[in-house]
C-alpha cells in the first residue's frame, strides 16, 4: 500500500516525530544536542514555523509547531536533515544519513490537544527510563514552560496562556499537569497518529481540515466499503 503523504496546513499545529535510522544515536554528547537545538530554532525561524515544544532523545526528535505557510514545515525539516547531518559527519568522522527516511507527523486541534502534545514531549524522557521526572531532563522545552529558563526561539501556544493569570501560575499549573503525566492509553493514541498522520481533534476540527487537503485524515473504518446503486 502507497504511504500518505505528509499533511501540512498553514496556521495549524504540528506534532513532528523523526527517528534515527534503524534507532541510532541521534546525539553523542550534549554538543551534538545544542548544535541541533540551534539549527531548530534557526531554521524555524527562517522558514517562519512557531516553535512550540521540542524534545531530544537519543534515538528521536519530537516537536510542536505551527507553520505560517503549508510548505514552511516541509522546508524546515529539509533544512535541519542538511545542516545538522554535516555537523554530526563531519565532527564524529561518518558517512551517510542519520535519519529512518522522512519525518512523520499530524495535524492538532488548537486547544487542550496541544497541551497534551507538550506534556507528552515532556515525559518522553521519563518513559524511556533516561530521568525519574521530566525536570530533571535539561534537552526538552519543559525548564522553559515551568519557569526554570528562558529558552529563546520558543513561541508559547494561546492555551498555555489561559493556564493561569501570571506567570508564576501558569509555570506551576504547566509543571504540575506535567508531573501527573498521561495515561498510557492517550500517550500511546498521540504518538500513533503522529506516526501515521491521522489528524487529532474533535469531529468538526477533522472536518474542517479534510476540506482543506485532498487525503483522508482519520482512518478508514473497518469492512468492507459500501456500494452505491446503480442509477
Amino acid at each position: 500500500m502507497a504511504r500518505l503523504a505528509r499533511l501540512s496546513v498553514a496556521r495549524l499545529p504540528h506534532h513532528v516525530i523523526w527517528r534515527g535510522l534503524s534507532d541510532q544515536t541521534l546525539f553523542r554528547d550534549d554538543e551534538d544536542r545544542w548544535q541541533f537545538l540551534q539549527c531548530l530554532t534557526r531554521q524555524a525561524e527562517q522558514h517562519r514555523v512557531s516553535l512550540h515544544a521540542f524534545v531530544l532523545l537519543d534515538h528521536a526528535v519530537q516537536c510542536l509547531c505551527t507553520p505560517d505557510m503549508a510548505t514552511g514545515l516541509g522546508l524546515m525539516m529539509q533544512g535541519i536533515g542538511r545542516h545538522y547531518v554535516r555537523h554530526f559527519n563531519g565532527r564524529h568522522h561518518r558517512q551517510g544519513t542519520l535519519w529512518e527516511g522522512r519525518y512523520r507527523c499530524t495535524i492538532v486541534e488548537p486547544g487542550e490537544a496541544e497541551l497534551q502534545i507538550m506534556c507528552l514531549l515532556d515525559s518522553e524522557p521519563v518513559h524511556a527510563g533516561q530521568v525519574a521526572a521530566a525536570e530533571h531532563y535539561a534537552w526538552s522545552s519543559h525548564a522553559h514552560y515551568a519557569g526554570r529558563v528562558m529558552q529563546k526561539g520558543l513561541t508559547a501556544p494561546a492555551i498555555y496562556w489561559q493556564l493561569g493569570n501570571t506567570p508564576f501560575a501558569r509555570e506551576a499549573a504547566y509543571a504540575e499537569r506535567v508531573a501527573h503525566g498521561l495515561p498510557a492509553e492517550q500517550r500511546e493514541r498521540l504518538l500513533s497518529a503522529a506516526l501515521r498522520g491521522w489528524v487529532m481533534g474533535s469531529p468538526d476540527f477533522v472536518e474542517a481540515v479534510q476540506a482543506q487537503v485532498s487525503r483522508r485524515v482519520i482512518k478508514s473504518r473497518p469492512g468492507r466499503p459500501k456500494v452505491r446503486p446503480l442509477q
